[in-house]
């Protein structure tokens, strides 16, 4: 048996630290990730990132021991993007 499509979005850049802005499964995850590619917005495909972060609510902060899972998909969003640190307070997609 297959298992149920998973998503979750991260906000970050007018935040403090990076928070959970949206979270599905099913088709609810089906549009979450057509809506991030659609924006240009990097998917990651990380179960055990998803995993971890699927315990927290929509709106929730990264809590400290998740910093550093967080920080390596945020570095590859710089980079794919050309951006460096402090980018991200004026990127707007």
């Amino acid at each position: 048996m297959q298992k149920q499509l998973e998503a979750l979005a991260l906000e970050y850049g007018r935040n403090k630290t990076p928070k959970v802005s949206a979270k599905g499964e099913g088709e609810l995850a089906r549009r979450i990730i057509d809506e991030a590619k659609k924006h240009g917005i990097y998917v990651a495909e990380d179960p055990q990132l998803l995993s971890l972060l699927s315990k927290l609510d929509v709106g929730d902060e990264i809590p400290q021991d998740m910093y550093t899972a967080v920080a390596v998909i945020l570095s590859w969003v710089y980079w794919l993007k050309g951006m460096k640190p402090g980018d991200e307070k004026t990127f707007n997609g």
